[in-house]
């Protein structure tokens, strides 16, 4: 077992705009679907929105300062598009564009690599006006959005990240309503997770385009689904939560053009056919526009034969794994095997894709101690185990280039407000004062030396 990373391996951590930036109303910045989704009641716990958040806009060299002082080679940020364009097309605000140039040059200067990510959910509300991610016309917005990053970062930015996690903003934003924007519509939110790939292959032209040795690609939430029992009907349920979760974004941003078998369940669940909102030519616009696969990855979903019915449109329902398993403070199970195998299965099915784990973290709610440190041993161990997944996984042949844990910083975690604490580094809110944490320091001594220290945990098999 190999416990050394390759040469050039990207040690970082990753946050987003929304989460961190505060200050909303600062350089001409336009509302976004965020901010007016949390101002509904009872629509995030506890009432939090991202007003202040980490207040990361106003102390963004600090920040800059600690991914250095972490030794990390790599900080995944995005850039808040209604800060670049407030309403969402049309006028350019100079002063977001500003800001980013001053960070990625601060980023540079102390040897971090930017790898930016144009949209993580914070789409200017005015978009909404077209159906938002519902409507093709957004698509056109994204673009001009994509452009104007481009032209002003793209000599300096070489890693990119279109789109964060087309399933969630699909059904959460559009189907589920759980997220901004709040739609409830299982249609909408089958067109919306088609316009926010194809969004991402008009921006890849863009980038390409301006920053020609650019490396541009989409980040996915991938859950792998096992199956609850041998039985062939929980079997057949696994591979179609498969198809749902995974296969519907990975097979036409890799080439392949979206799975006949998804396609079915969705023309069944909606009893029509897709032909107007998946239009001729549309998959050559999706796919080969991938210089590398990002993937969020935090758990697997073990999954069971239902029938459907009012709330559950397709023959399957996730029902948890049985008996004892190691919990996050989130509820999630921590299956590092299981990040393993999905990295296996990608170098497997996806050949000649570089991977990049562009999300990998979990929620442990440790705050500071009499000591003022935070020990938070937990994410400590979850860190150890993961890191030694993907190092099993380079055993394995797979092409890993990076891994980028969520997060850099306690966070506003949409929905769920500010409870969950997904940190490197503890955030308190009031003050904005960050502390790191001991999986902060754990995590730098592994990027300084690109070893995991003394043996790492076994990884247990997965299945």
């Amino acid at each position: 077992m190999t416990t050394s990373f390759p040469s050039g391996f990207l040690f970082g951590a990753a946050t987003s705009a929304y989460q961190t930036e505060g200050s909303l109303d600062a350089d001409g910045r336009g509302r976004c679907v965020w901010q007016e989704f949390t101002e509904r009641p009872g629509a995030v716990e506890g009432g939090g929105d991202g007003s202040r958040a980490c207040d990361s806009y106003r102390r963004w060299e600090h920040d800059a300062d600690l991914v250095a002082e972490l030794g990390l080679g790599a900080y995944r940020f995005s850039v808040s598009w209604a800060r670049i364009v407030p309403e969402g097309r049309g006028r350019v605000e100079p002063r977001g564009l500003d800001h980013y140039e001053r960070l990625v040059d601060a980023l540079l200067a102390r040897g971090v690599t930017p790898v930016l990510t144009l949209n993580h959910w914070d789409m200017p509300a005015a978009l909404m006006t077209d159906g938002g991610w519902a409507g093709r016309a957004t698509v056109e917005a994204f673009t001009g959005f994509a452009a104007a990053v481009a032209d002003r970062l793209g000599d300096r930015v070489p890693w990119w990240i279109t789109q964060n996690e087309p399933w969630i903003i699909s059904l959460l934003g559009y189907h589920l309503g759980l997220h901004a924007p709040g739609v409830r519509d299982l249609r909408a939110s089958v067109a919306a997770g088609h316009h926010v790939l194809l969004g991402h292959g008009a921006a890849a032209d863009v980038i390409h385009e301006r920053a020609p040795g650019a490396r541009v690609g989409c980040a996915l939430s991938l859950f792998p689904c096992d199956a609850a029992s041998e039985s062939a009907a929980d079997r057949a349920a696994a591979w179609g939560s498969d198809g749902y979760v995974n296969r519907w974004y990975l097979d036409p941003l890799l080439g392949a053009g979206y799975p006949d078998d998804m396609r079915e369940h969705f023309e069944r669940a909606l009893g029509t056919g897709l032909d107007d909102i998946v239009r001729p030519g549309d998959s050559a616009l999706i796919g080969g526009r991938s210089d590398f696969l990002g993937i969020n990855y935090y758990t697997r979903r073990v999954v069971a034969a239902a029938e459907p019915g009012p709330g559950r449109p397709f023959p399957w329902q996730v029902v948890g794994p049985s008996g004892d398993v190691t919990r996050s403070d989130e509820g999630w199970e921590v299956v590092p095997g299981s990040l393993r195998d999905l990295l296996l299965r990608l170098h497997r099915d996806y050949p000649g894709t570089p991977l990049m784990i562009t999300e990998n973290g979990g929620v442990f709610g440790d705050g500071p101690t009499h000591d003022g440190r935070v020990h938070d041993s937990r994410r400590g161990a979850f860190l150890l185990s993961h890191l030694s997944a993907v190092a099993e996984a380079i055993d394995g042949g797979a092409d890993v280039v990076g891994y980028l844990h969520w997060s850099l910083l306690d966070n506003f975690e949409w929905a769920l407000g500010y409870r969950p604490r997904f940190g490197l580094v503890h955030v308190d809110y009031p003050t904005g004062e960050r502390t790191v944490k001991d999986s902060g320091r754990l995590y730098a001594r592994i990027a300084a030396t690109g070893e995991l220290p003394g043996a790492p945990p076994a990884v247990p098999p997965f299945g």
